[in-house]
């Protein structure tokens, strides 16, 4: 991803030079931070198992920048390869997650092993390594579905499944390793983060890849529930700008929790017209099945913390997002036929 050049010259004097450690760095919001961090001049070590992604995109960054990014291959629960990916870090962002409600109704205790026993492993790690700050990539589903809109930090959490129950579980560690050790933290709830390079294939595919894959097919797109819902769309170069922020934040943040999204909420339903006029098929309706377990009817951000605590504002709409989006899914589609 490309930052703005006024973004660039405001990040660029705390990252140039620095040690990061990004733990699911080859993952979609992984490798894109690490696209952005690169540009910024930092030193990237990264730590994936590739349970839901592949090498793909970071042997690229490998290949060009091979003083500056480091791979290991390996899960967040190996302590071992954690003291080796951090050892020297100043800044741990911590994004290595098994993600989706669905497969956590699936896979409830591989999924607590791995975002909650996982990132206290993850905050030890750090915590040896005397590193400054960890960055954790929190989930909106924190919010379950408590009525009361937007959605504000001090709600009290609601989780609905379990993923957003080891989302929010992760949280406490954070606060806990701030009040206890010293360690300063910060948890970031992502809001619907979607863009170029998420994965459609997967059965537990986000909305907007799952749909982009279904219309360009020439199919319709399956919406879970009568498609009024909404969302906050967030764009992953809005997640990244926020990422890198709290990463420099000079606020003190010991267990902080911010929401990262719009502000703007879209239903499903109005999502899937919109997509469906860029793939070029806007006469497709979609098709409804049953509401799935665990999913939550309305989700939409106040971002008022993230504003003035990281000086976060959103840098690209949904419209624009999904323009480019599509245009990613459309070169990608071209090129798996050629």
């Amino acid at each position: 991803m490309k930052l703005p050049a006024e973004t660039v010259a405001r990040l660029r004097p705390f990252y140039e030079g620095r040690e990061v450690c990004v733990t699911g760095g080859a993952g979609f919001i992984g490798g894109h931070l690490c696209d952005a961090l690169l540009s910024l001049g930092a030193s990237v070590r990264v730590i994936d198992d590739l349970s839901n992604s592949t090498l793909q995109h970071l042997a690229t960054l490998i290949e060009f920048e091979p003083d500056r990014i480091r791979f290991l291959h390996a899960s967040v629960l190996d302590d071992d390869a954690l003291r080796d990916a951090c050892t020297g870090a100043q800044t741990v962002f911590h994004l290595a997650a098994l993600g989706s409600v669905p497969r956590s109704l699936e896979q409830p205790q591989r999924t607590w092993s791995v975002n909650a026993t996982g990132t206290l492993r993850v905050l030890e790690a750090a915590r040896t390594a005397r590193a400054q700050r960890v960055v954790f990539a929190a989930s909106s589903s924190a919010y379950g579905d408590q009525p009361q809109l937007p959605k504000v930090e001090t709600q009290l959490p609601r989780p609905m499944s379990p993923y957003a129950a080891s989302k929010v579980a992760a949280e406490h560690l954070l606060s806990v390793w701030a009040n206890c050790y010293g360690l300063s933290t910060v948890s970031l709830r992502y809001f619907n983060v979607f863009g170029p390079r998420q994965n459609p294939d997967s059965a537990y595919a986000a909305v907007i890849p799952a749909f982009a894959k279904s219309l360009l097919g020439g199919e319709a797109p399956v919406v879970y529930g009568d498609g009024t819902q909404t969302r906050d769309f967030t764009f992953v170069s809005n997640a990244v700008l926020a990422t890198l922020l709290a990463g420099a934040a000079d606020a003190k943040l010991s267990g902080h929790v911010v929401n990262v999204a719009t502000g703007v909420g879209t239903s499903v339903n109005d999502l899937a017209a919109s997509l469906a006029k860029l793939c070029g098929m806007p006469h497709v309706q979609p098709v409804h099945r049953a509401e799935r377990a665990g999913d939550v009817k309305h989700s939409v951000a106040d971002v008022a913390q993230a504003r003035e605590l990281l000086g976060y504002q959103p840098l690209v709409s949904l419209e624009e997002g999904l323009r480019e989006t599509v245009a990613w899914y459309k070169r990608s589609l071209a090129g798996q036929r050629a």
